[in-house]
C-alpha cells in the first residue's frame, strides 16, 4: 500500500483559508479527501484522477484539489471556511488499477493519519 502523510490542518476563523497537503510514497492516478466529524459519517470532499477532478456539492466553488506528480503531493486547497468544514481530514489513494474518480470512502484502499481542520464562527 502506498503511505500517505496529510499535513496543513489548524484552526481559523469562519471566511478563512487553509491548504492541505498530502505526501505519498508513490504516485497514483486517483487521490482524494475525505473528512469525518464527531458523530458522523466519512464523507468525500474532493477527488483527481489524472487531471480530472470532482468535488462535493458542498464544497464546490470553495475547495480546489491539486497535485504535483514531481513531489508525489496532492493538494486541498480550502477558501471561504464555515464552521460546518470542522473535522478530521484524511487524504487516500485508489489502487492503481482503478479508473476514474470517485468520493465513495469504499473505493479507496490507503489512508494517511488525518489532519484537524477547526473553523469557528
Amino acid at each position: 500500500q502506498v503511505q500517505l502523510v496529510e499535513s496543513g490542518g489548524g484552526s481559523v476563523q469562519a471566511g478563512g483559508s487553509l491548504r492541505l497537503s498530502c505526501a505519498a510514497s508513490e504516485y497514483r492516478n486517483c487521490m482524494g479527501w475525505f473528512r469525518q466529524a464527531p458523530g458522523k459519517e466519512r464523507e468525500g470532499v474532493a477527488a483527481i484522477y489524472i487531471r480530472s477532478t470532482g468535488y462535493a456539492d458542498s464544497v464546490k466553488g470553495r475547495f480546489t484539489i491539486s497535485r504535483d506528480n514531481a513531489k508525489n503531493t496532492v493538494y486541498l486547497q480550502m477558501n471561504g471556511l464555515k464552521p460546518e468544514d470542522t473535522a478530521m481530514y484524511y487524504c487516500a489513494a485508489r489502487p492503481s488499477w482503478s479508473r476514474g474518480w470517485s468520493l465513495s470512502p469504499t473505493d479507496f484502499l490507503s489512508w494517511g493519519q488525518g489532519t484537524q481542520v477547526t473553523v469557528s464562527s
